[in-house]
């Protein structure tokens, strides 16, 4: 048995491993960290064998033990993060034209979303699961689903438009042509 595991973990490494790793780093946007989580997400769906396990079902497993990951490391930080103050100094705020400045980047916007918010966006627009499938994975209700997607699309619009100098002041149309 453990020689046919090993068979399903080597061709699931060897097939899918980089829409494995494209599907972490949807999910935290750094490819290491990307890395680190197929790594550990492979060693806890892999670390006992388990009884005819296909690869398709394996991918799924190893996809799930993913988005746990992301979800239980996300609370850890946001642990970190009430009580970071007893401990470092707060950092200086960034002022609101260097925030303009910076170049918006999709895979960061998603991380500064709620890891359901994120896992929702991600299992829906690119995973393109139906909102049943996602609560089904999610273990939540379909109604909270499309919660998490409305109001992850709109905070993810509302931070687009507002770094869009052209969407704030009416497009192309706002600068006349002479």
């Amino acid at each position: 048995m453990a020689s046919a595991w090993d068979r399903v973990a080597e061709r699931l490494v060897a097939e899918r491993g980089d829409a494995l790793l494209r599907y972490a780093y949807l999910l935290c946007g750094d490819r290491e960290e990307a890395a680190d989580l197929v790594q550990d997400a492979l060693v806890r769906t892999f670390g006992r064998p388990r009884r005819s396990l296909e690869l398709p079902r394996a991918e799924a497993y190893v996809r799930r033990a993913i988005l746990n990951l992301v979800i239980d490391r996300s609370r850890r930080r946001d642990t970190w993060r009430r009580v970071r103050h007893l401990a470092v100094e707060p950092d200086l705020p960034v002022s609101a034209a260097d925030a303009v400045d910076e170049r918006i980047d999709l895979a960061e916007r998603l991380r500064a979303l709620s890891p359901r918010q994120s896992a929702c966006l991600v299992l829906r627009y690119y995973e393109d699961l139906p909102v049943a499938e996602i609560a089904r994975l999610l273990g939540i209700a379909e109604g909270s689903v499309k919660r998490y997607l409305s109001d992850g699309l709109r905070a993810l619009s509302s931070v687009l438009a507002a770094a869009d100098p052209a969407a704030r002041t009416g497009g192309e149309h706002a600068h006349p042509t002479s």
